[in-house]
């Protein structure tokens, strides 16, 4: 795990109310159908390929489910798969097994989809300096698997949610009267709560760039929508005084000229908004 979101406090809270919105007043099949005491197993089965993401959430539910539930693993997140692969055998008590199925392989199918595509973006920009970042674009609920899967598939997570970085955006921008209010304003708000963010500002243009520069006080800059040859020339403007960080329509078709300007970060949210969930499955082996 990384990242200061990924903490067992907040993993627990996440299969907690996963769980509670699957399961409300009782798993009534498995009860209903299964003899309190059966002891059973199960084989996690790959119907497709890429790379597998989850398998250590899935771990951590099926022992919040039940701590005498046996894990044997033949496969470690961040590894590649195909079809026909078994990520894992569990064995334990068949009702937790059950109750528990749907939220593991919900995580695994997205996590996994998420890892793959992210792992095919990061190897487009292999040898470049930029690095592959995800957004807040995300699942309502589900935003710590989703970049936690970024994570594992090679990515590099961004803020993850408002509190923990300020991003000043077009909107900001605007409601705030431009980009030297905003900034300023920003500037105050921080310094008079004591609070220690680094400070992003989007900038939709080379003139509202050289605004920046010339307010200072900002950390990084986003480069909205420009071509690659204003961001080139967006970074020798910056002569190193600010990170840099391209966004915008960027895809697998251009995500190698970008990452050619020598622009710090790309952001892509696509990675966890557009993504299609990896075919895999839990079998009852005996």
């Amino acid at each position: 795990m990384t990242g200061p979101y990924l903490t067992e406090q907040n993993i627990r809270y996440f299969i907690k109310t996963a769980l509670s919105e699957d399961i409300g007043d009782g798993d009534h099949s498995s009860l209903g159908s299964i003899p309190a005491d059966q002891v059973s197993e199960a084989q996690l089965l790959i119907k497709d390929e890429g790379i597998i993401a989850g398998l250590t959430l899935a771990e951590r539910i099926f022992h919040y489910v039940d701590k005498n539930i046996e894990i044997e693993f033949f496969k470690q997140d961040g590894n590649y798969v195909t079809n026909g692969d078994i990520g894992f055998i569990v064995k334990g008590n068949a009702q937790a097994i059950l109750s528990a199925e749907r939220l593991v392989l919900n995580c695994l199918q997205r996590m996994s989809a998420i890892a793959t595509y992210t792992r095919r973006m990061t190897q487009l920009i292999k040898g470049s300096k930029s690095r592959l970042l995800d957004t807040r674009k995300t699942t309502p609920n589900f935003r710590l698997p989703e970049k936690w899967a970024v994570v594992i598939g090679g990515g590099v997570n961004h803020r993850f949610g408002l509190y923990d970085m300020v991003m000043l955006k077009d909107n900001h921008v605007d409601y705030a009267g431009g980009i030297k209010n905003a900034i300023l304003s920003t500037v105050n708000y921080l310094k008079e709560n004591s609070l220690n963010l680094k400070i992003e500002v989007e900038v939709r243009n080379l003139q509202e760039l050289q605004q920046v520069i010339d307010t200072g006080h900002v950390d990084r800059v986003m480069l909205d929508n420009m071509l690659p040859s204003d961001i080139r020339e967006a970074i020798r403007l910056i002569g190193g005084r600010m990170e840099t960080e391209a966004s915008g329509g960027i895809n697998e078709k251009n995500i190698s000229e970008i990452a050619e300007t020598g622009v710090d970060y790309i952001s892509v949210g696509a990675l966890t908004h557009s993504y299609t969930s990896l075919d895999i499955s839990l079998k009852a082996i005996r």
